[in-house]
């Protein structure tokens, strides 16, 4: 198929397409891995059950996003996804059991036959949300270093994988600000406040190893006039951390108002750090190995794989958004009828 755009412009069309679904990703599906992880810090079994109902007609969905991502990788870039999964095979696989049981965990907890087994399973899902989160913290980390095998680049991937997680639990909090109440609401600000200034200190780490990674990125973040031009990512991060960390030291407020402000200032601070490793690692797919026009297939595929995720990308958008707007306002009672 002949392609309808300048072949040089189709892995740029794609690499956009497959960082917007991996971004998705980690924001819709963060905040529900988010809200597993705290589980186990809720007050009782009513707690628990309000928890789940704040995520339960969003999970699911979300995880379509990383689909769509690593299939873009798979078909777009081809080399660059051996490459990757090559390096990341044992992650991946945990992360891919932890979702699963993650799954399972949620649908067999309506299924106990007693608040007993009903607990084990709450566990499973716990355990399924942290694995997970660990596991895309710790790719993160191999990921930014080039997969570098030293054992310093593995202390840095395991502070990722915590650092990650802390950030899922934020986001998760905030999420429950947004979308419960009362004492269950209360404790959610508790735990936003606990985890935002740990998140921060990631955030931080992370940014400061980054240029470090190759001469090429150093250059990227402090020649002039780049730095200039970036000086509001760090700038507006710091804004973000301290506002938000202002605003729930004075929560819950009259009327629940700004009830919605740490969520999606959590969101953005995930595309402001998302947004800083864009820049530092483009155009690589693969760092310092791999550009996305050396990884890409050929134009006339591209082409055609571009027909189909124009096609799919709106009708996940549009499930989305149906999805946000129906199930809107506060989590109610957990039923399964």
């Amino acid at each position: 198929m002949t392609p309808f755009l300048p072949p040089e412009w189709l892995p740029l069309v794609f690499a956009g397409l497959m960082a917007a679904a991996i971004l998705a990703y980690v924001v819709l599906d963060g905040f529900d891995l988010g809200v597993g992880i705290l589980l186990p810090g809720a007050a009782g079994e009513a707690e628990r059950d309000r928890m789940v109902a704040a995520i339960g007609p969003f999970w699911d969905a979300n995880e379509t996003w990383l689909v769509l991502g690593v299939g873009l990788l798979l078909v777009a870039f081809p080399a660059a996804h051996g490459m990757v999964l090559t390096e990341l095979y044992l992650p991946v696989a945990l992360m891919l059991i932890a979702l699963t049981f993650r799954g399972v965990a949620f649908e067999f907890r309506a299924k106990a036959a007693d608040a007993r087994g009903k607990r084990r399973w709450d566990a499973a899902f716990f355990g399924g949300s942290l694995l997970a989160a660990l596991s895309q913290g710790w790719m993160l980390g191999r990921y930014v270093l080039g997969f570098d095998p030293s054992p310093a680049a593995q202390g840095f991937a395991a502070m990722c994988a915590a650092g990650l997680a802390i950030a899922y639990v934020f986001i998760g909090a905030a999420w429950l600000v947004w979308r419960t109440e009362g004492a269950l609401q209360r404790r959610a600000i508790g735990w936003a406040r606990a985890a935002i200034w740990p998140m921060g200190l990631g955030i931080l780490l992370v940014s400061a190893v980054t240029p470090l990674v190759s001469e090429r990125i150093f250059r990227r973040w402090f020649d002039v006039p780049e730095v200039l031009l970036l000086a509001p990512l760090p700038l507006a991060t710091a804004a973000l951390l301290f506002g938000i960390a202002a605003l729930l030291r004075h929560m819950p407020l009259p009327g629940d108002a700004l009830r919605r402000v740490p969520f999606w200032g959590a969101v953005g601070l995930f595309c402001l750090f998302f947004a800083g490793l864009a820049w530092s690692f483009f155009p690589y797919v693969v760092p310092e190995r791999l550009t996305i026009w050396e990884a890409a297939s050929a134009p006339e595929s591209l082409t055609i794989i571009l027909l189909g995720a124009l096609f799919v990308l709106p009708v996940i958008l549009a499930y989305t958004v149906v999805a946000w707007r129906v199930f809107g306002g506060k989590a109610k009672a957990l039923t399964y009828h």
